[in-house]
């Protein structure tokens, strides 16, 4: 049986989970011959994927959560899948989360099981990185699919994701350093807060939070870095929902000679970025994964997880150093800022073509304080 539509990938993870995801897209591109089509939760996966060639539609549903039959938009991701009943599936879901979300809404489009791979028959092994758990997925073969696709792909398939930029991105991101005065500096880019750094009524408290890194730490680490490379623009990111954060810790930076700042950056505005930086200093959450993803020289700090199982891997010529992690390091408040500063210090130069070198004819020691606001 040949295939008369593309692989169907269905992950309902978050923005670093989304982008752990790519080398598994890329390998059931090369393996049917045709891109992928992606049913995610949130918004992000298209403009992730904005200049991807192993991916052409994309499903999004808002939330997960609730019976099946009281969410219409569910029905109308049904009825979707319905036209693509056809194509091969491959759920990328915790065994929970499948029976009670995937499993009833592939029933309601009337996919047959034969056409179905499910992750969760395929035990992760012991010190497996996600990503080759995800490429030994995608070398399986949903039983109808065995006589035409039953070989899977040669062992060489990079176990890295590889992100790109579109035009309009890229032209857009240096667009807005060109109006903020950072078009001409090396940009060192700080991601201090995470999913669990926000709740609905502040911020959370730093006990409540593995990931937390103090903000006299993050104050420190400004006043480092600039004293490294003063010609440097430091600029603090985050989501929306942080951006409340990302002015307590400005606020926290009293050194005037310091040229910082803080933004909330839209997707594909990080996306061109991180392409052009001259490094990124992160704790273990999404943006960071995208980093690697696009080369971004990268420092990630981790907290109560297991880096073999979710280290940000790099692009060839990047390069990812992480601190912390279990066993050894349950909190990131354990991970002082010397460490820190010496990991960041020992990142080799980013060698980009599509980096700006303007940077480099910066006058040393030309610096100023900046703030551009939280903004969209």
């Amino acid at each position: 049986m040949v295939p008369t539509h593309s692989p169907v990938v269905i992950r309902f993870g978050r923005l670093g989970d989304t982008v752990l995801l790519q080398p598994l897209l890329r390998k059931l591109h090369l393996r049917y011959g045709r891109p992928c089509r992606l049913l995610t939760l949130g918004t992000w996966a298209p403009v992730l994927y904005s200049a991807q060639a192993e991916v052409d539609a994309f499903i999004s549903l808002r939330s997960q959560y609730g019976p099946l039959w009281l969410h219409p938009e569910r029905w109308r991701v049904a009825w979707a899948l319905r036209g693509m009943r056809d194509a091969p599936f491959y759920v990328c879901e915790p065994a929970l989360r499948t029976r009670t979300k995937i499993r009833p809404m592939l029933t309601l489009a009337g996919v047959p099981g034969a056409h179905c791979q499910f992750i969760e028959d395929l035990p992760l092994t012991e010190g497996e990185h996600w990503i080759d758990w995800l490429l030994r997925f995608g070398d399986t073969t949903p039983a109808a699919f065995h006589p035409t696709h039953g070989s899977p792909m040669p062992a060489d398939c990079c176990a890295v994701p590889q992100l790109q930029v579109s035009v309009a991105e890229r032209r857009e991101g240096a667009a807005w350093l060109r109006a903020h005065g950072m078009a001409d500096r090396p940009l060192v880019l700080l991601q201090p807060a995470n999913k669990r750094t926000m709740r609905w009524n502040g911020v959370r408290q730093p006990h409540e939070d593995d990931k937390s890194w103090p903000v006299e730490r993050w104050a420190t680490l400004t006043r480092a870095l600039s004293q490294r490379l003063p010609q440097a623009q430091i600029l603090l990111c985050g989501a929306p929902a942080e951006a409340s954060y990302l002015r307590t810790l400005l606020a926290a930076m009293d050194t005037i000679s310091i040229r910082v700042a803080a933004a909330v950056l839209p997707l594909g505005r990080l996306k061109a970025l991180l392409e052009r930086a001259h490094s990124m200093i992160s704790v273990d959450t999404g943006p960071a994964h995208l980093a690697a993803a696009l080369g971004c020289p990268l420092v990630v700090l981790f907290g109560a997880r297991s880096p073999l199982l979710w280290s940000p891997r790099s692009r060839p010529g990047g390069v990812v150093t992480v601190l912390g992690g279990l066993p050894s390091t349950r909190r990131v408040d354990e991970i002082d800022t010397a460490q820190v500063v010496a990991a960041w210090r020992r990142l080799p130069p980013r060698l980009s073509a599509s980096a700006d070198p303007g940077w480099l004819r910066e006058r040393l020691g030309q610096s100023d304080r900046q703030s551009v606001g939280c903004e969209g």
